[in-house]
């Protein structure tokens, strides 16, 4: 068993998405399906209740920060008790694109943490060029999860560590100029580490032209072991009981 914990395979980011999800359940690869807005949240959970190998993540992505209305939290408030949700994502803050938000961004944010304390779920945590920002924030809420796509440095990987969070591992880790996250892996304990693609999004080195997909998680792992000189099957055992024991899959 493989648990991809952060991906996009539904229909409206992939047509073939639920080809992807048999070929996946084929494989016995389980999916965490990560929802940035309402129309996607409804998605995920239709697919949840046709297919025994995914999982929700629901939440309001930073892009929908000046979008989202009180009736749209209480939608997500809802569906939060759904059994098949496994977390509160995708969800964070970033600063790449725009900066002119930042206050309405870390607003939607602050709502996210507020409904995973409440239900007492983890959070998926996207952040990119804030994490101090991030970081802050997560410490003042009673919260433990994983950050997806994790680019700060092996340093403030270990201080999300001592909150209680996974440091997320995916493509990026298998790009020749990425260093920073080779440093990550080779710094932190595998036992805070889980995996992921984020298909169809950041496809690894060997797939770069094509769709991203959770049968690619092979060159995530295999790059993984190399990095840690382990053995492939130990990487698929120990993330995967990282992402059971946190998620409670």
């Amino acid at each position: 068993m493989i648990i991809d914990t952060h991906c996009h395979i539904y229909t409206s980011e992939m047509e073939n998405a639920e080809k992807i999800i048999s070929e996946a359940y084929k494989n016995n690869i389980h999916l965490i399906l990560n929802g940035t807005d309402p129309s996607s949240n409804k998605e995920i959970l239709e697919l949840t209740d046709k297919y025994d190998n995914v999982y929700a993540a629901l939440g309001y992505f930073y892009t929908y920060a000046d979008e989202i209305t009180d009736e749209d939290i209480a939608l997500l408030d809802r569906q939060l008790c759904n059994d098949k949700v496994v977390a509160v994502g995708e969800i964070g803050l970033d600063y790449y694109y725009t900066k002119d938000n930042k206050d309405k961004q870390k607003e939607l944010f602050e709502k996210m943490l507020n409904l995973a304390q409440k239900h007492r779920l983890p959070v998926i945590v996207h952040s990119r060029k804030s994490i101090q920002d991030t970081y802050d924030m997560l410490k003042k809420h009673d919260v433990v999860g994983s950050l997806h796509c994790y680019q700060g440095s092996a340093e403030m990987a270990q201080e999300f560590i001592k909150l209680g969070f996974y440091i997320g591992i995916g493509g990026p880790v298998t790009y020749s100029r990425n260093k920073k996250i080779k440093k990550v892996v080779k710094t932190i304990d595998i036992d805070h580490m889980l995996v992921e693609t984020d298909s169809p999004y950041l496809a690894p080195e060997e797939k770069r032209e094509e769709q991203n997909t959770s049968l690619n998680l092979k060159y995530i792992i295999q790059k993984i072991a190399d990095e840690l000189d382990m053995k492939e099957e130990k990487v698929i055992e120990i993330t995967t009981e990282n992402a059971k024991k946190l998620f409670q899959i």
